[in-house]
């Protein structure tokens, strides 16, 4: 990790900790910091990775490393492998009470997919759109 990536890092957490849970629009500002830090190292565009959120998925190289990046800033990453465990800390700290479990669900559900790709950034990219697909009503993504 970069000096500059630790010390966004560092905001993102100071931001949120002691704070038990964020309501969904506050969940969303506090990735717009991440979303611009690795839109730059991940040279994508907004119209590639806008509508992550809303099931828009390109498989591209640099829109899976985006994905990737995302996790890595907010620690669902661990020895270069998604982390199931990590996931559901984020989202008991992070995640709004009224999604939560639905959200711990599909993480349990999707927790084998990255196990199927060497690469973190392909690992990373199938296992958010498989969050998407499970449940997309509740899916939140920077």
């Amino acid at each position: 990790m970069e000096r500059k990536d630790f010390y966004l890092l560092i905001v993102v957490v100071a931001l949120t900790s002691g704070v038990s849970s964020m309501s969904r629009q506050q969940l969303k500002n506090s990735g717009k910091m991440l979303k611009k830090q690795c839109m730059g190292k991940n040279d994508v565009t907004e119209e590639e990775i806008g509508d992550i959120e809303k099931g828009k998925f390109i498989e591209q190289k640099n829109v899976m490393c985006y994905i990737a990046c995302i996790y890595q800033m907010t620690q669902i990453i661990k020895n270069n492998k998604i982390s199931y465990e990590a996931s559901i800390k984020q989202i008991d700290l992070m995640y709004p009470p009224e999604l939560k479990e639905s959200a711990k669900a599909s993480a349990g559900r999707c927790k084998d997919v990255s196990k199927k790709y060497k690469d973190i950034c392909e690992a990373s990219y199938w296992t958010a759109k498989c969050m998407y697909e499970d449940n997309p009503k509740d899916f939140i993504f920077a």
